[in-house]
């Protein structure tokens, strides 16, 4: 049975359309248990089949959902289209029936609606981008070409890799602020999403209405970890969509 990570925050609008894939095993060669990436060494069909799968139990057309090339940046994409909008870690849409997908195994999914004005958007973030501040700069680009309101925003944050198991050197630690590490031995335990959950408070988003999962990627066995399975991983995709 496909398990789909659902969001309480959306669930209040019969208009979107959320899911986040988990771990499925369609065959026993299946390695990387539902994998929605391209970028590993699994078989494409396979993929194309995962794909598919997934999108359909969403409602969704896999030709109508855009994905991206995610280089750890804070390059943001506008599309009305499915299908690849080239390198990039953060898609907006203002255009109904059409997904956007995020490719998650411990970095943070972000996923935003907008009630009001019906723009969503879908951004990827593990510390390269929460250093570049991709989250803040997703929600300027969607005030300043969207005249998207905080107070009209809602937000789902994604399962990820919580900090007591996402251990970091000294050369990551240093750019982050000290209150969202931990000591440890030689190394630092960083707090990824806490820094992204605070941007999205800091610009102005009511608490009451950003979803932040209590799930560790890591932790949770069902959900694709990069630190815990390395090479074994596959990749999750979290999907947004506003209904037609």
């Amino acid at each position: 049975m496909m398990e789909i990570i659902k969001s309480k925050i959306f669930e209040q609008f019969p208009e979107i359309a959320f899911g986040m894939s988990t771990k499925f095993k369609v065959d026993k060669h299946d390695k990387f248990n539902f994998n929605m990436s391209f970028a590993l060494s699994d078989d494409d069909e396979r993929v194309k089949s995962n794909r598919r799968l997934f999108f359909e139990s969403l409602g969704l057309k896999t030709d109508n959902v855009a994905y991206q090339n995610q280089i750890h940046s804070d390059i943001i994409k506008t599309t009305g289209y499915g299908g690849s909008v080239g390198d990039s870690d953060a898609i907006i849409t203002p255009r109904k029936g059409i997904g956007i997908a995020v490719s998650m195994a411990d970095c943070i999914g972000i996923f935003i609606y907008d009630r009001v004005e019906k723009v969503i958007a879908g951004i990827h973030s593990g510390w390269r981008g929460t250093k570049h501040q991709i989250v803040k700069k997703t929600l300027m680009q969607l005030k300043n070409e969207f005249d998207c309101e905080p107070e009209n925003l809602f937000v789902y944050i994604a399962p990820s890799i919580s900090q007591k198991n996402y251990e970091v050197g000294k050369e990551v630690a240093q750019q982050f602020l000290e209150k969202y590490l931990i000591p440890k031995a030689e190394k630092y335990l960083l707090d990824v999403a806490q820094v992204n959950y605070d941007m999205l408070v800091n610009f102005g988003i009511p608490k009451s209405q950003i979803e932040k999962s209590g799930l560790c990627s890591f932790d949770e066995s069902y959900i694709h970890s990069f630190r815990r399975d390395k090479s074994e991983s596959g990749r999750a995709f979290g999907v947004i969509a506003i209904r037609e």
